[in-house]
């Protein structure tokens, strides 16, 4: 393990918010690129807003996109303890260096820190080096007693031994009071690292927790896939210079460093993310992938999938390739485990809107009541057949085929699914299908 120590350090003030998830992502895959320690450390000195059930979402949250943490809590260390509420004994000590060293004194009953006035240099790993002069004394401790974030970051930082600081580009400003504690107590300087920030995807801004798609737990909830979460908020910021996009991430881990990172702030994208979660669903082993789809039919809609695994699954695995997100995938099964289906207005309007589709559903119900194996390429030879034979286009008859037998205008590949639904429930669905959508 390299000497390589970074943190996350959350305020249990709220729900875990996408640019608070990318810090911590960052951070993460730092310490897993080094070798190093992440550790994470709970920043609740703010008595009146911190709540336990914010708490356990961010560490809930932090676990659904996988980025575990080395210590803090539920895990321990050797550093502890890793909540500030209860480090206001190591808090006092090193104030009274500071008085020590006439670095501090008392005003209006408050506590300030008193700066040196002379420039500091901040060298940066993203931004280069940034000078900067803190002019004015600052406070430290309130005059409620309370240790001001600016000394207990820094104290913490010192005392957990945090080589690399990353965080977001908005704490750019705050650095130079930082600098002047880490120099004022005689420690060690962290590498700071400032990413950029995340802007709304409409308008300008920083993204807030009040953004439409700007908490990770609506993803949670809507059934994404952590695995893609995770690779889109590792490209908002970082470019792995490879011209790839979605990756696994032990290759994201592999590439990951500071060199990667851009300066211009992100634009959250939540149509990107829909399709980085597409692509991920349907990369997944088939085993991984019927698993999940069963929970999302399961748990978001009232199917009834029976008890034959082996159709079962032979449905999921047709629907993967198309299959957009676990939201619409009980709409898209629907059809093969009840003859209650709906019938889409919009695509019955598109298929209607020439011709005489249910002429060519009548042409090809007695093609395939013929037929002598109701396989998928039986199927498809013969409707070609009959479409030659007729001087049509083969989609006439495809078209009105799917919308009869699912009540959809799209939909999984149409013979494997013709296939699987069998000729029996195929040929009862288009006999019925000609009152219900004539």
């Amino acid at each position: 393990m390299s000497n390589v120590r970074v943190r996350f350090a959350p305020s249990p003030t709220g729900f875990f918010h996408i640019g608070s998830a990318r810090t911590a992502l960052f951070n993460w895959l730092y310490a897993r690129h080094t070798g190093g320690t992440f550790v994470l450390r709970i920043e609740d000195t703010d008595s009146e807003r911190n709540s336990e059930e914010y708490l356990n979402v961010i560490k809930d949250g932090m676990k659904w996109l996988g980025l575990d943490w080395d210590e803090g809590p539920d895990v321990g260390g050797n550093f502890g303890p890793y909540f500030q509420s209860k480090r206001d004994g190591i808090y006092r000590e090193y104030l009274e260096i500071l008085r020590s060293k006439g670095r501090a004194y008392d005003k209006d009953g408050a506590v300030f820190f008193k700066v040196s006035g002379e420039p500091q240099v901040l060298h940066d790993a993203v931004y280069g080096d940034v000078e900067r002069v803190e002019e004015k004394d600052f406070p430290i401790f309130r005059s409620n007693g309370t240790p001001v974030f600016h000394f207990v970051n820094v104290v913490d930082d010192i005392c957990m031994g945090i080589t690399n600081v990353i965080r977001g580009q908005d704490h750019l400003t705050n650095t130079n009071k930082h600098i002047e504690l880490f120099k004022a107590f005689g420690a060690p300087m962290p590498q700071f690292a400032h990413i950029p920030l995340i802007l709304k995807s409409e308008g300008q801004g920083k993204m807030s927790k009040r953004d439409r798609g700007a908490l990770i737990e609506e993803y949670q909830v809507k059934n994404f896939m952590p695995e893609a979460v995770r690779n889109y908020l590792c490209m908002l910021g970082w470019n792995p210079k490879n011209g790839k996009e979605i990756m696994p991430i032990e290759e994201i881990i592999s590439l990951f460093d500071f060199s990667g990172i851009v300066k211009s702030n992100a634009r959250f994208d939540e149509r990107k993310m829909a399709h980085f979660n597409t692509e991920h669903l349907r990369a997944l082993p088939r085993d991984k992938f019927r698993a999940i789809a069963r929970r999302a039919v399961e748990s978001e809609s009232d199917i009834d999938l029976g008890k034959d695994e082996a159709y079962i699954g032979k449905v999921f695995d047709l629907c993967q390739p198309k299959a957009a997100n676990m939201e619409s995938l009980p709409s898209m099964v629907r059809y093969f485990f009840s003859d209650d289906y709906p019938f889409d207005s919009a695509g019955r309007e598109k298929i209607f809107k020439k011709g005489d589709p249910l002429a060519r559903l009548a042409e090809a119900f007695e093609v395939l009541k013929n037929l002598e194996s109701f396989d998928k390429d039986s199927i498809y030879a013969a409707i070609c057949s009959l479409a030659e034979n007729a001087g049509r286009k083969s989609s006439e008859y495809f078209q009105i085929v799917r919308f009869a037998v699912t009540g959809q205008a799209g939909g999984p590949d149409l013979f494997p699914m013709l296939e699987i639904l069998g000729r029996e429930r195929v040929l009862s669905r288009i006999g019925s299908a000609f009152s219900k959508i004539g």
